[in-house]
């Protein structure tokens, strides 16, 4: 029997009824009673609240944006069945693996200035909490425990699971609230819908593996799915796990002046991260699969929202599976954290692909995030509207680029075409108009803005002294910022500000200045991506690097499925070019246990590998099962230990060996974004016990949770 949700009450209040176009406001009954308070003075000491000008930019956004079309909030309420008796949800480890009360202050049906209305709009539409019914009998979802939906298909006798979240914990809860509520059915199926973590990283939380390697459950992604799922992390994971810190925010308080939102979700659970290998790869542009009594026809779409992703088509029920290249927002095709630039032009072909091959005679479209859509009309109207927002993106980007706009300009020129920002599936809450325009340039043209000063420029510190000078010192800057900061003009003034802090770091004055344009940028806007990138600048600024080691997501399955070449690769990465100039040596590496061999050589201080050869006569072979090398990258053993219990070998001179050991960095997590942030020492022993050698072997963390759905 389904229960009637005080929340789910979700409608926007549009006009001039309160404020200056009304709250984004619902009433929401229980909810709003268990609520916390919003926050009645900002949570930094330095912090402020919204300047006038913000305001005056919230006006403007009312007067623009349709906040009369309730569709998405009908859409987002619509086959409602029970929400938990629990906001929390807890790690096997101990801690809260996510918290879904920390967001209540967004059902207070207040408007927040701080917080862009477009933003707060679709944030409370994130606030979906629950079971949902998405076809009567056959379809539903659990909303509102990580990042990402689970699916569940009802079978002749099982479920079938699509996308089971980040974290094992999260993805178990969702499982045992369906069974309670719709009661028990075995999991006999399980589909990755893509690589990115939020959509894998629960697996073990609802099936076995040994039922997944018997065939009992099958487990089908795209093809590519493994590698992709391990390799966009890897070699910049250190520098992935700090940039995410900035555009996830997840280090500042969930609150009207911190984090908010994080556009296809709320935020990403912070538990158990798995893996487990899929038994049946999708390798065709089409191809059908029948599971426990429904057929599926799966659509290859690589190089989209992620390099494996497929979208899903149920003739049986004329529904549509579009995986995370459709959902309520546009997305990211340059990465804050960093990543391969997406194509946008693919991504909006993949998107008419599907539009004519399943959108024709769809009846419900539903998607690994925001909420489905029911009817035809509606089905085809968003496809059309994200399919022509991503086109749009590429071809204006392109086309300035040819009339002689740069990269460092597009940003200020590419505008969304009015037909499509009066429609809501056609804004960039996860992506912005800004950063995403100058990665279709970085796609296509790189990062040389084509100006000859600008190919190998000053690093920031060399020249931002120059700018000092030239302007007339600190005294003159700073007030200057001030000027442009009452003049609500908070780009202008983060530019010359930027530059003095750059030449000193130890100015507090210039650097809290330079954290209130930050501040004002963020509360301005629509993107949180955005949003969260100015505030974590403006609270490092004021306060420094927050103190604390990161929240490691890496579990023994992502090392155990990251190749024996990528680690070796991530070596080469590792070592100090310095250090090893002159040094040259080969080894060779056996792992008879998987019957690979490599040879590793060093030479003009870089170190390289190739798989399936080894030196006549090398320097050094080291003989170690995989089994036993998963425990070095897992940082759980050294190769010393292996030694003395006879589970590696090495024949002939250990000198490369103690050689390439002394010339490694271990990267640590919390360097710099911005000068003068009091940042820590990167040290090799951080993440060493007390007395303890630190094993330069060991792998960092693969998967940034924080990038999840990126």
């Amino acid at each position: 029997m389904k229960t009637t949700r005080p929340f789910f009450k979700l409608m926007i209040v549009a006009g001039a009824a309160v404020t200056f176009g009304g709250p984004l406001g619902l009433d929401s009954g229980r909810a709003l009673a268990q609520a916390t308070s919003p926050a009645e003075k900002h949570f930094d000491p330095k912090g402020n609240l919204p300047s006038r000008y913000t305001i005056e930019l919230r006006k403007g956004v009312y007067a623009t944006l349709p906040f009369e079309d309730r569709r998405d909030f009908e859409e987002a309420k619509k086959g409602f069945i029970a929400e938990p008796p629990f906001m929390k949800i807890m790690a096997d480890a101990g801690n809260v693996a996510w918290d879904m009360g920390s967001y209540q202050w967004l059902l207070q049906g207040k408007d927040f200035p701080s917080v862009h209305p477009s933003l707060q709009r679709q944030a409370v539409l994130n606030m979906a909490y629950g079971l949902y019914e998405v076809l009567p009998g056959r379809i539903y979802q659990v909303r509102g425990f990580d990042l990402a939906n689970i699916s569940f298909i009802k079978g002749d006798t099982g479920w079938i699971v699509f996308d089971p979240l980040t974290s094992k914990e999260t993805a178990r809860a969702a499982l045992e609230f369906i069974n309670e509520k719709l009661g028990k059915r075995p999991v006999l199926g399980v589909v990755y819908s893509h690589s990115h973590v939020d959509h894998f990283g629960g697996v073990r939380g609802v099936v076995d593996e040994a039922d997944v390697v018997s065939g009992k459950v099958k487990l089908i992604a795209p093809e590519g799915f493994m590698q992709a799922a391990i390799e966009e992390n890897v070699f910049a994971g250190n520098a992935m796990s700090r940039r995410t810190q900035y555009s996830y925010a997840v280090l500042l308080p969930r609150d009207p002046f911190g984090h908010a939102d994080q556009s296809i979700g709320k935020n990403v659970a912070n538990g158990s991260v798995g893996l487990i290998a899929p038994n049946h790869l999708i390798k065709s542009d089409f191809e059908e699969v029948t599971v426990d009594g429904v057929k599926m026809v799966f659509q290859n779409t690589p190089d989209t929202e992620a390099p494996a992703e497929m979208n899903t088509w149920f003739p049986q029920f004329k529904a549509f599976w579009a995986a995370e290249n459709i959902t309520g927002t546009i997305h990211n095709i340059y990465t804050p954290r960093g990543a391969p630039v997406r194509n946008a032009m693919n991504w909006s072909k993949q998107i008419n692909v599907a539009l004519y091959k399943f959108g024709q005679e769809a009846e419900v479209m539903f998607a690994s995030h925001s909420w489905p859509r029911w009817g035809n009309a509606r089905i085809q109207e968003v496809m059309r509207t994200q399919r022509d927002t991503y086109a749009n993106l590429n071809n204006q980007s392109l086309h300035y680029a040819n009339r002689g706009v740069t990269i460092n300009e597009i940003q200020n020129v590419y505008q969304l075409p009015s037909s499509l920002w009066k429609q809501w599936p056609a804004h960039s809450y996860h992506g912005s108009e800004q950063h995403n325009s100058r990665g279709v340039i970085n796609r296509f043209l790189g990062y040389w803005d084509g100006n000859p000063a600008n190919i190998a420029p000053l690093s920031p510190k060399d020249s931002a002294p120059l700018y000092v000078e030239m302007m007339g010192g600190s005294g003159k800057i700073i007030a200057k910022g001030k000027e442009l900061i009452d003049q609500g003009k908070y780009l202008e003034a983060s530019e010359i500000l930027n530059k003095l802090v750059f030449a000193q770091p130890g100015n507090r004055e210039a650097k809290d200045l330079l954290a209130d344009a930050f501040e004002q940028l963020g509360y301005q806007k629509e993107s949180p991506t955005l949003r969260n990138i100015y505030l974590q600048g403006a609270y490092e600024l004021r306060n420094g690097l927050p103190g604390g080691a990161p929240v490691k997501s890496s579990g023994p399955d992502m090392v155990r499925a990251m190749s024996t070449e990528n680690w070796l690769d991530f070596i080469g990465i590792s070592i100090d070019p310095r250090k090893a100039d002159g040094m040259r040596f080969t080894i060779n590496l056996v792992t008879p246990d998987n019957g690979e061999k490599y040879l590793v050589e060093m030479s003009n201080a870089t170190l390289t590998n190739i798989k399936g050869e080894q030196a006549k006569n090398p320097d050094l072979t080291i003989t170690v099962n995989r089994a036993d090398l998963n425990l070095v990258m897992m940082g759980t053993t050294s190769f010393d230990d292996l030694i003395k219990a006879g589970k590696a070998t090495f024949a002939g001179d250990r000198k490369p060996f103690d050689q390439l050991k002394s010339i490694m960095v271990s990267f640590a997590p919390n360097f710099e974004m911005l000068p003068g942030t009091a940042a820590p020492k990167n040290t090799a022993a951080a993440d060493a016990k007390p007395n303890e050698e630190p094993n330069p072997f060991k792998l960092p963390d693969l998967m940034p949770a924080d990038a999840a759905g990126d």
